[in-house]
């Protein structure tokens, strides 16, 4: 692969198969902005369903795709943090939480499930609306 970045990669193949971006949004079935957003080099990791959609798109292996994607590297997060961020999670502040990773905003739910004597279960979790951090 002579591309370098996701961004060349993405749109020297779809100059080669003829397509605008609109083309290829509509060939993938994926959103213009998304595309606009990859080749302008904004994206640098995909979703898995995106990054699928794409490749089909583009007639290459999701591989080839996945292989030019800037994976973060995570920093020490503290325990104590990600604890804070639970027990404000459960406590029903869904809003406002900061990705530790890429400063993103986290995109926070609570998950309720019953154990085994039916008893009601409250899971926190997050996740980070830019990158693959995520709270279990």
């Amino acid at each position: 692969m002579q591309n370098t970045t996701l961004a060349e990669f993405v749109s020297s193949t779809r100059d080669s198969l003829g397509l605008s971006q609109k083309g290829l949004a509509r060939k993938a079935n994926i959103d213009l902005a998304i595309i606009e957003s990859i080749e302008s080099g904004q994206d640098l990791f995909l979703s898995t369903t995106v990054r699928q959609k794409l490749a089909k798109g583009l007639k290459v292996d999701n591989r080839n795709i996945k292989a030019l994607e800037k994976q973060p590297h995570e920093p020490e997060i503290s325990m104590e943090y990600i604890e804070e961020v639970r027990l404000r999670i459960i406590a029903g502040q869904l809003k406002g939480h900061i990705c530790p990773v890429c400063k993103s905003e986290l995109i926070c739910r609570v998950a309720e499930m019953y154990d085994l004597e039916d008893n009601l279960v409250r899971h926190p979790k997050a996740r980070c609306s830019k990158c693959p951090f995520q709270i279990k």
